[in-house]
Parts: structure tokens; C-alpha cells; sequence
């Protein structure tokens, strides 16, 4: 029972890619970006992308990403904080983000 916990608690860690032009260009040198929750480590992170593309993650760069002034109108409110991971995997494997319907 705790083993599927932590399986849950894994998969539960990446949130969803940054799909931006310098991260699609970057996409060809095998790195990817990820928001991941702000609490989460290397290593959590590092088997959470294994376990849920089934490849294996050469080298890890995280940094948080600081809450951004956002003005609707008169009224000025923040963006909220979030982690991005930057994962380089080996050379091997490659993840699809892009469906080909």
C-alpha cells in the first residue's frame, strides 16, 4: 500500500512541460523542460521522468522561478511561484510532447 503511494506521490510531481521557442530549440540538444512542485528534489525528480516516460535522465538543473507582476486593467496581482526543471537525458531516448494526429 505505502509502495503505490509513492508511486502516486511521484507521478504527482512533474505538472506539465514548458513548451516555449528556446525550450522547442533545445529539445534537439535532449533537454527538457518541466514545472515541477517547489519542494521537490533532484533525485525525486529524477524518478519521477524515468518512471513515467520510461527513459533514463543523464543530468538534472533546477531553479525557482520567482512570482511575476501581472496587471489586468487597474488591478495588479501575481503569478505564482513554480520550480522548472531542466532534464538532459542520454542520448538514447527521446520524449514526444508533440502528438502527430
Amino acid at each position: 500500500m505505502t509502495n503505490n503511494n509513492q508511486e502516486l506521490a511521484l507521478l504527482d510531481i512533474v505538472k506539465y512541460p514548458i513548451l516555449t521557442d528556446k525550450t522547442t530549440q533545445m529539445i534537439e540538444d535532449n533537454k527538457y523542460h518541466f514545472a515541477v512542485q517547489v519542494k521537490a528534489k533532484k533525485s525525486d525528480i529524477k524518478q519521477a521522468v524515468e518512471k513515467l516516460f520510461n527513459v533514463k535522465v543523464e543530468k538534472i538543473n533546477t531553479l525557482i522561478i520567482k512570482p511575476q507582476k501581472k496587471r489586468i486593467g487597474k488591478y495588479i496581482g501575481y503569478k505564482n511561484k513554480y520550480k522548472k526543471a531542466i532534464v538532459k537525458l542520454d542520448n538514447r531516448y527521446r520524449i514526444n510532447l508533440f502528438s502527430d494526429n
